[in-house]
């Protein structure tokens, strides 16, 4: 008998049996044939009410939904999952349930009870789940009918169900902005919490907020005395073994502390003065050697290039960046790269200074970090430096791919035009892109060589 036919009145396979079969199929063919046997077996079972394995048939679902194939016909036994009275039962039926639908899909709707009743059971992780739940599909009405039960539980004593809940009101303040102003209410106790779960989850809540209705932002602005001192206390804090990450404290909470920051010191003098102490102490004393620390470095530039701080304080962030440049993880230097493109044109004199370490970025085998760079040498070129930026761009111009050189040949032509100190120089640049670009110089550049040699007695 096929292996992937269970007997009747046997269990049916196991998910890990479903995934050795799949694994041992030799082509896509065999692939869909496996599948279909096994999704078939499934669509028997439904039928069967009293079926003892509603929960192995939804996990070996969410395998195929995971391969790409349609699992639409399982949506109703998540629900009957979730209705069941066994934990095991409904941790499977809630992750079907994520998984499988979204907010779009009509049976959505038929959920909204258990998920009040599992709103106030008295197991957390029960309680947790249907938070998560919500969180990640609730609809519209959903959140409207569940915002009073997911507020009461704000209060509860468990900092699990506390920190759960804060997540959720996100959903809730997406869905239904017109909550947002009430949930304002609740942003100082939240804020005293002493569970570093809960004030990550009450920073998403106020960011969210903030970036929802900027008006809001005049509001938060009396919480900003209170956040310095919080970030404070983590980057002074001893070793915590409970919040520490590659030695540096819950650096997941202080990410969240500066970008709420970087929100309230925005156009704002007085909440800028309030945190420009503790920005430089993160900028100068945290360790940049972990990915962690880097994070956090990296939202401290983003929070000093953003608020209104001073010339001092913003060379600061960019002398960050220039050695985030010199990291050897190509992913730390393209942001570095894409944010000093952002803000070159303000601080233009502090971006100079690395000049020489942008410009060997262009000989990097990563295409991306080449062509950030590319975008910000165009920006960095004036007069005083056009010779040696325009000879470097000559020389990326004779090894380059074929899809930069046209682009390429149009801005380097430009800039000669723009900052050349003589016309013998516009004239050798442009011959120079004519030789080393051939075919791939676009049209309009050529239609004004002619007029360029005809206007010069010398040049000719």
């Amino acid at each position: 008998m096929n292996k992937l036919q269970p007997l009747v009145g046997l269990a049916p396979m196991r998910l890990r049996d479903l995934i050795r079969a799949v694994r041992a199929c030799k082509t896509a063919a065999e692939e869909r044939e496996v599948i279909a046997k096994e999704c078939a077996s499934i669509r028997t079972a439904i039928k069967d009410e009293e079926n003892p394995y509603r929960h192995r048939n939804v996990a070996k679902l969410l395998f195929v939904h995971m391969l790409g194939y349609p699992t639409h016909f399982g949506q109703m036994e998540c629900l009957k999952l979730i209705a069941s009275h066994k934990f095991p039962e409904k941790r499977i039926g809630y992750l079907g349930l994520m998984l499988l639908l979204d907010e779009e899909t009509e049976v959505l709707m038929l959920v909204t009870n258990s998920l009040k009743n599992d709103l106030n059971h008295a197991n957390q992780f029960i309680v947790g789940q249907a938070l998560c739940a919500l969180g990640d599909i609730g609809s519209p009405d959903m959140c409207r009918d569940l915002a009073s039960e997911v507020e009461k539980l704000l209060s509860s004593n468990n900092q699990y169900i506390r920190k759960k809940a804060c997540l959720a009101l996100l959903r809730i303040v997406r869905k239904c902005p017109d909550f947002l102003e009430h949930y304002l209410e609740r942003i100082p106790t939240l804020l005293s919490d002493r569970s570093h779960g809960v004030l990550v989850g009450t920073l998403a809540l106020m960011i969210e907020i903030s970036e929802a209705s900027p008006a809001v932002v005049v509001h938060m602005r009396r919480h900003t005395q209170q956040l310095v001192r919080m970030l404070k206390n983590l980057v002074l804090s001893g070793y915590a073994p409970e919040h520490d990450v590659s030695g540096l404290t819950d650096p997941f909470l202080q990410v969240k502390i500066l970008r709420m920051l970087r929100l309230l010191g925005s156009g704002d003098r007085e909440a800028t003065d309030a945190m420009s102490d503790i920005l430089a102490q993160v900028a100068t004393n945290t360790e940049s050697s972990k990915n962690a620390g880097n994070a956090i470095l990296y939202e401290c530039v983003l929070a000093i290039l953003a608020v209104e701080a001073d010339s001092g304080l913003r060379v600061l962030a960019i002398n960050l960046l220039g050695r985030f440049l010199l990291n050897r993880d190509n992913n730390i230097r393209y942001v570095a790269l894409h944010t000093l493109a952002k803000v070159a044109p303000g601080d233009l004199k502090a971006i100079q200074r690395h000049r020489g370490t942008i410009v060997d970025c262009l000989r990097d085998p990563d295409i991306s970090i080449r062509r950030r760079a590319l975008d910000l040498v165009y920006v960095l070129v004036n007069e005083s430096n056009a010779r040696v930026l325009v000879r470097e761009l000559l020389t990326f111009l004779s090894v380059s791919e074929v899809e930069f050189k046209e682009d390429l040949t149009a801005r380097i032509c430009l800039l000669a035009t723009r900052f050349a100190p003589s016309r013998k120089f516009q004239a050798d640049t442009v011959l120079q892109v004519l030789v080393e670009a051939g075919e791939h110089v676009p049209d309009n550049v050529l239609a004004r060589v002619p007029a360029m040699l005809a206007g010069d007695q010398g040049l000719q």
